[in-house]
């Protein structure tokens, strides 16, 4: 069957990584565009000299392009408040945007947790790379007990941090922590990213804070372990950076929780790194990496699906 074309708004850090994955694996996905407003960006440079359609004029500029009757999936690495107008228009001319800013207009799609949920959607939401990294452990942990709160604290470096994610500091937390109860099952969660300016730069670190009711300790990390190689799949560099540590509080130990009271169960405690497969960027740059490697697996789904309608058709 005929590939599935497809755009990608925004050559930053983020939309570059994704391009490069494209291209170099393109499965159900044929990368026919690239839409920026930079002149000097170096993603669209890149995306020229490989011979793919280009535009410095954003979405009237893609819309302007030979190719664009012919895209059927659009990759948004811009901004949340740019997503709202460019959802808009993609959607009302029949094309299903993954959006990967923390915008969050469509539901959040986590790969490892629910992949398949939400292809007939025509907006799917990737959360944030922080979203990406730890969702999966609340989920985890979750499918095993009922989580009544989930914290999570995303360390990435500061060189991996571009304009885009400064910029949208704010939503990150707050998309983040939404998609922790979810999609993650956490009664409550939230969310804290650290921009470390350390050199050399360290590679992507985040922490997972579960307190669950009281569980079989060994399901937990067995549920752990199981998730972990699930997102392997599709990002190599994730793994579990030391065992899966837990502290039960009962009668005689008990931790008060605010807004919440006093809580009685198991508090587990995941240490997670995240390298990158370096496509585009340094392998410090695991953020960026989960972020991209997650959207371009949804948006194989979600072609393959638009292939299926297609070939159905008589």
């Amino acid at each position: 069957m005929k590939r599935v074309k497809a755009v990608i708004i925004g050559p930053g850090n983020i939309g570059t990584d994704l391009m490069i994955k494209m291209i170099k694996n393109p499965q159900n996905m044929q990368l026919a565009a690239v839409v920026g407003i930079d002149a000097a960006s170096e993603g669209l440079a890149m995306a020229r000299s490989l011979g793919i359609a280009t535009t410095l004029d954003g979405i009237e500029g893609l819309k302007k392009l030979a190719c664009y009757p012919e895209i059927g999936i659009a990759f948004d690495a811009t901004s949340a408040y740019a997503h709202k107008a460019h959802d808009a228009v993609l959607r009302a001319d029949g094309i299903n945007v993954v959006d990967l800013t923390p915008a969050a207009i469509g539901p959040f799609t986590v790969p490892s947790v629910n992949m398949d949920a939400h292809l007939s959607e025509s907006n799917v939401n990737m959360v944030t790379c922080g979203g990406q990294a730890t969702i999966p452990m609340v989920a985890a942990v979750s499918r095993v007990a009922k989580v009544h709160y989930a914290e999570i604290v995303a360390s990435v470096s500061s060189r991996s941090a571009g304009p885009g994610t400064r910029a949208n500091i704010d939503e990150f937390t707050r998309t983040t922590a939404r998609a922790i109860e979810q999609v993650g099952g956490a009664t409550r969660g939230k969310a804290i990213i650290i921009l470390n300016p350390a050199e050399p730069p360290m590679i992507m670190r985040d922490t997972v804070f579960t307190l669950s009711e009281n569980a079989d300790q060994a399901a937990i990390r067995a549920s752990v372990e199981a998730m972990v190689a699930t997102v392997q799949a599709y990002v190599p560099g994730y793994r579990l950076k030391q065992e899966v540590q837990f502290e039960r509080f009962g009668d005689n130990s008990r931790l008060r929780i605010p807004g919440m009271g006093e809580f009685t169960g198991i508090k587990t405690s995941i240490y997670l790194e995240v390298e990158g497969a370096g496509d585009y960027l340094p392998c410090y740059s695991g953020n960026l990496d989960i972020m991209t490697a997650a959207a371009k697996a949804t948006g194989e789904l979600i072609a393959m699906r638009r292939m299926t309608a297609a070939a159905e058709l008589p």
